[in-house]
């Protein structure tokens, strides 16, 4: 089974003085997070569209839901957890205890608040996922990257053709995942970023899936502007 797995477990303290998590903004006169659970409900791979956000604000999500998607059984709403892996266990959770898990259970994981994911990027996510156990989107760097180990004098400028920009959807086995996250020291859990550096902690591959520039993740108010120049266009 592939399950989909939309995080919107965000408060959106970067996107500043907000009445609301990032996830909940509107774009194209619809809230960010329905834009980009429209682009999982198109797929029909997806067994489950597993939404995680904070506890106080699952009914309001659950009312958008009611809203927005025809059909709301294929979409199934979970409180997050205090970190964004945590987050993932909780799905992973949900489905061991509701369908079970095993070596073909896959889980695309994305940002809420990343709408402009396509149909290919989703669709390359499940196949890599099946073929390698673990995938992360991403685009080549067009910046140079520069690396401070203080934060003040370059320590170290990496060869840019050997740099990427991840992204997201990010997806794996979701019994490979689940194990090697708890054979994690608690050292290890504190450096985490994201999912796919579980893997690589644990020297295990992760497949490179080819995103897109337009693929932004809504951060800063500045996004929200951009975000909503590039909905205008689609219209």
């Amino acid at each position: 089974m592939v399950f989909g797995v939309v995080l919107a477990g965000g408060i959106g303290s970067r996107m500043g003085n907000v009445e609301k998590p990032k996830q909940y903004l509107t774009i194209g006169n619809r809230p960010i997070l329905i834009h980009t659970l429209e682009k999982f409900y198109a797929n029909q791979e997806f067994e489950k569209i597993i939404v995680l956000c904070p506890a106080q604000w699952m009914e309001h999500t659950k009312d958008l839901i009611r809203k927005y998607i025809p059909d709301q059984d294929r979409v199934v709403i979970r409180e997050g957890g205090a970190t964004r892996n945590e987050t993932i266990m909780n799905s992973i959770r949900y489905i061991e205890e509701t369908y079970g898990l095993d070596d073909d259970t896959i889980l695309v994981t994305h940002d809420s608040v990343r709408p402009f994911v396509t149909h290919r990027m989703l669709e390359d996510n499940i196949r890599y996922a099946r073929e390698f156990g673990a995938c992360d989107t991403v685009i080549p760097a067009t910046d140079t990257i520069v690396e401070s180990a203080d934060g003040s004098f370059i320590s170290q400028v990496p060869d840019r053709k050997m740099m990427y920009q991840g992204q997201t959807p990010q997806s794996f086995r979701a019994k490979k995942l689940k194990e090697l996250y708890l054979g994690l020291t608690e050292e290890e859990k504190a450096i985490l970023t994201d999912a796919a550096k579980i893997f690589v902690i644990k020297g295990e591959n992760v497949h490179l899936v080819e995103g897109e520039v337009f693929n932004i993740k809504i951060t800063y108010p500045y996004d929200l502007k951009v975000a909503e120049t590039m909905i205008a266009g689609e219209d």
